[in-house]
């Protein structure tokens, strides 16, 4: 059966990478410096880190008794820097920005496993409005695929998860997503178990956005 490419809501919730911005280009250098300094394999790597606090990846990564403490923040104070240092590799996904702006800014929230200065560095490249709710690396203690950051989102917006659509892209936060009861339509081409009866668009050059006489959205996705 095709999920449904029409949805009513409250509020929506946004991921940051793959999501709204394409920083694909720069998220693999990165991580692929780091897999060389350190050892591991980039495929594993990649496959883990997506959606997930960079603090969560090298953590998992870089383990006792090679990587003390003070090994582990130094590990982890280079990818910062790295991933603040390039410029103009940061791109819109097709459509994010209009259709971000089709919204209330009071119904729009941001949850992303990047710093909140990271988050607004990116969204800035890619001409994205930085909302006023965003719940970022550092405002929880367990990131994707835990659902806190999801659920503090829903609740700065005041609204209950289940009048709330979430777009993601990555397993984990699909994952965050979905175990925070809120509608989940999920961006760009990722499969797997998190992705399965879920609402899919590749991006949202063809969204279209409407009121309903009782102040909801009606998000029609296009075909």
């Amino acid at each position: 059966m095709t999920a449904p490419r029409e949805i009513l809501a409250d509020a929506v919730v946004f991921d940051m990478d793959g999501t709204l911005v394409d920083s694909t280009a720069l998220v693999e250098k990165v991580w692929a410096a780091f897999a060389e300094r350190h050892g591991v394999d980039l495929a594993e790597l990649i496959a883990y880190a997506h959606g997930r606090r960079a603090t969560d990846t090298v953590e998992h990564f870089l383990a006792a008794p090679d990587y003390d403490e003070a090994g582990i923040a130094a590990a982890l104070a280079v990818v910062s820097e790295h991933e603040t240092g390039v410029e103009g590799v940061v791109r819109e996904v097709p459509g994010a920005a209009a259709f971000v702006t089709s919204f209330d800014p009071a119904d729009v929230a941001l949850v992303t496993s990047a710093p909140r200065e990271l988050a607004r560095l990116r969204m800035a490249e890619a001409g994205i409005p930085f909302p006023a709710v965003v719940v970022a690396a550092e405002d929880v203690t367990a990131g994707k695929p835990h659902p806190e950051g999801y659920l503090r989102a829903i609740e700065l917006l005041g609204r209950v998860p289940e009048r709330v659509v979430i777009f993601e892209d990555a397993d984990a936060g699909l994952r965050a997503a979905t175990a925070a009861g809120a509608q989940v339509v999920v961006v760009g081409a990722h499969e797997g178990d998190a992705t399965e009866g879920l609402v899919r668009t590749a991006d949202y050059s063809r969204a279209e956005v409407t009121r309903t006489p009782d102040g909801r959205y009606r998000i029609s996705l296009g075909e």
